[in-house]
């Protein structure tokens, strides 16, 4: 694993234990730190170039969002994805992409719909590169603008957090590689759709494009059971 850089311009004006927090969340939902993978106090420190005091605050902060559980007599370990809590976040997510998309339908500006087709144009040249991290930034980046288009403060704010989440399962899911002319399908029915102003054709292959992942990352979660 890359060794973790905190001194980011970005981050310069933050607590540490923030920093820190921030570095170790990104990684989880990257996959740098694996499913089940313990999160050693001490060894972090080192690597981070920091004491155990923010290591351990931040810890606490992974604990409250599900992403990292305490162990008795193994300590903080990186939560597993559970059917669980992907059908949780993926029913909130299903919900606010169709809300979403069609009131993108409504509201969605020229400007946006150039922004729209180049981000679909993107998305497919990063699939092309089969750069994982590249893919799920151009992904990302494809629905923000949707969601932007809403021109509503409230559901901007429930998507951006929920999407926290849903990298780590949006991660699992372009990993497989046989999905990957189905979301590149998908984007562009959705894209058209848009365009067209057409809030039923739209909200369905938003749905489906929901449905789709989650069918996806449940086959994963069954192949790696023991």
């Amino acid at each position: 694993m890359t060794n973790h850089n905190i001194n980011t311009e970005a981050d310069e004006f933050l607590p540490l234990r923030d920093v820190v927090f921030k570095k170790l969340r990104q990684a989880i939902l990257t996959g740098s730190y694996k499913p089940g993978e313990r999160l050693m106090e001490i060894h972090l420190a080192d690597k981070l170039g920091v004491s155990r005091t923010p290591i351990r605050e931040a810890i606490r902060k992974l604990e409250l969002e599900g992403l990292v559980i305490m162990i008795p007599r193994r300590g903080a370990v990186v939560a597993e994805i559970t059917e669980k809590s992907l059908k949780d976040v993926l029913e909130v997510r299903r919900a606010l992409d169709v809300l979403g998309i069609e009131l993108a339908c409504e509201r969605i500006t020229d400007e946006e719909k150039e922004a729209l087709k180049k981000a679909q144009i993107d998305f497919e040249a990063a699939i092309k590169t089969g750069d994982l991290r590249s893919i799920a930034e151009k992904d990302v980046a494809f629905h923000n603008i949707i969601t932007d288009a809403t021109r509503n403060i409230r559901l901007m704010q429930l998507v951006n957090n929920l999407s926290e989440q849903m990298y780590r399962y949006r991660f699992e899911y372009i990993k497989d590689m046989s999905q990957h002319a189905n979301l590149i399908n998908e984007h562009q029915a959705i894209c058209e759709s848009i365009l067209a102003g057409n809030k039923d054709t739209a909200a369905k292959y938003a749905k489906l494009h929901i449905d789709n992942q989650e069918l996806a990352i449940m086959k994963h979660l069954h192949l790696n059971t023991p």
